[in-house]
């Protein structure tokens, strides 16, 4: 599509000549001699690009030129200066301009000047359809569920977005849609128009978190070439979501808490303070009373990070929810893979009720999309979901050899009272501990073959490794949990 471009200069020859020049280079091109006619034409076309003389019989084009960014606010205006106005082009940048150009210039100069301008407009229109898009995408309705938790949730979202609160603590299993409740907070709340930025803490080493978040000077260290801006500044205005905030190491957490009491924070390298208004939300799968008693996280920290705390249940505990997120799921993917899929039968309704979800939404997000990409609908039957969610569980039956498959189950109470016996002095186990135990007794039995053991466990691949990777995190530092560590405490590989 030709970019219009509006010109309005009172000289017939220099109209002419730009008329000519931006229409060979593609531009649609309207012009105009005075202030009233660049009025009536910029009414009937709205071009996003505008080449505006100040020197108009009618008056100045200055008078024009913010009367023209009230209609259109993103209309991008080129201003043309005689030699010696740099006063009027200073005041013409003050009320918006894009550019300038001073008299005499050459056609190259109006070129890059008016190519410019029509690219910033695009970028602009672009950014705005961006932030549309994800204030639809991210905001309250789409945390679907109908269950009280759900309700609730919904309900503090929408306080925290309308209130002035600079910092929020969400918790809660991996995939339950922590990322989800920090959007809903942004893209609801006055800071919608500015940037939202996100960063896995545990994705970064200790320094390079610390430069991930707040920069720093040129020459700061060796490769410091030039200053960088951290996420913290750049953001500035907006929101800065901290996942695995758990995972920050006792350095970064110090120079976070100091930021969140002062509000202004040092690049590395600087020795200036810096300020910036940002909305904090963090985000945590961890048992944070855990990391604080096993000195991993500040207490003082955790307690300026619960200003407002959200905590998402587990999908298995939303019940009805797990329908309404699959009929979700289903609809969108089958929109954008331009499949039939229409509803679920009421078999696999069933299977999709018992099922345990480990990975929670995340997990059932992915099945459905993997389904809708291969099979065919309109239906999603139960033939279309995984063995291990269509199939009965193998309990363990012997404390020693290989789950059994006649479903006796009093070999696996006894050798997870054996294992529990032998961590003694801990009292009655919580039904979370037994289920880990339970689950590395299971990898044992299997040699280590995570496929197989989340076959019998009937827990899809990735959520049995999301399960241990929680129970190696939280357990290995603890020395009396050894004893009922899954494979007896010694290290869980992830791997193949």
């Amino acid at each position: 599509m030709r970019t219009r471009v509006l010109i309005v200069d009172d000289e017939p020859l220099v109209r002419r000549s730009m008329e000519r020049a931006l229409v060979d280079q593609g531009f649609d091109v309207v012009t105009a001699a005075t202030i009233a006619e660049g009025d009536a034409l910029f009414a009937a076309h709205r071009p996003p690009v505008i080449v505006l003389d100040i020197k108009l019989p009618d008056g100045s084009g200055l008078d024009l030129l913010p009367r023209l960014r009230g209609i259109d606010p993103g209309v991008k205006v080129v201003v043309v200066t005689a030699f010696g106005e740099t006063a009027e082009a200073v005041r013409a940048m003050k009320l918006g301009a894009a550019d300038f150009l001073k008299k005499p210039y050459d056609i190259e100069e109006l070129l890059h000047a008016v190519r410019g301008a029509a690219e910033s407009h695009t970028r602009d229109r672009q950014l705005k359809g961006y932030r549309k898009r994800d204030q639809v995408r991210y905001a309250r309705s789409q945390m679907i569920g109908l269950s009280p938790e759900m309700q609730a949730v919904r309900e503090v979202v929408r306080k925290v977005a309308l209130s002035d609160a600079t910092t929020v603590l969400v918790t809660g299993e991996s995939g339950t849609g922590k990322e989800l409740v920090a959007r809903a907070i942004h893209f609801e709340s006055s800071r919608k128009d500015a940037p939202l930025m996100e960063v896995n803490c545990s994705a970064f080493q200790d320094a390079l978190l610390e430069n991930e978040l707040f920069g720093h000077e040129k020459g700061a260290f060796t490769g410091a070439g030039q200053l960088k801006r951290g996420l913290v500044e750049l953001c500035d205005g907006g929101t800065l979501f901290l996942d695995e905030v758990s995972e920050m190491s006792p350095r970064v957490q110090a120079k976070l808490l100091r930021f969140i009491d002062d509000k202004t924070f040092r690049r590395v390298g600087g020795n200036v303070d810096l300020a910036v208004d940002i909305r904090l939300v963090a985000a945590t799968n961890a048992q944070l009373d855990r990391r604080i008693a096993e000195d991993l996280f500040r207490r003082d920290l955790y307690f300026r990070l619960k200003v407002v705390s959200i905590d998402l249940c587990p999908l298995r505990a939303r019940g009805g929810d797990i329908l309404l997120l699959a009929a979700a799921f289903m609809e969108r993917f089958s929109r954008e893979l331009r499949k039939s899929f229409d509803r679920i039968s009421p078999a696999a309704a069933r299977l999709l009720l018992e099922y345990p979800w480990p990975g929670n939404v995340r997990e059932l997000q992915n099945l459905i999309e993997r389904i809708v990409l291969l099979e065919e609908g309109p239906e999603l039957d139960a033939r279309h979901l995984p063995e291990e969610m269509r199939r009965p569980s193998h309990p363990l039956a012997t404390g020693d050899g290989p789950p059994a498959a006649s479903g006796d189950q009093a070999g696996l109470l006894d050798a997870l009272a054996r294992r529990w016996g032998d961590g003694a002095q801990r009292g009655v186990p919580s039904l979370r501990e037994v289920e880990d135990a339970y689950i590395g007794l299971v990898l044992e039995h299997c040699g280590g073959n995570r496929s197989e053991a989340a076959r019998r466990l009937r827990l899809s691949r990735q959520g049995l490794l999301d399960r241990l990777r929680r129970i190696r995190e939280e357990y290995s530092q603890v020395p009396e949990m050894k004893p009922i560590l899954p494979a007896g405490g010694r290290e869980l590989s992830l791997g193949d």
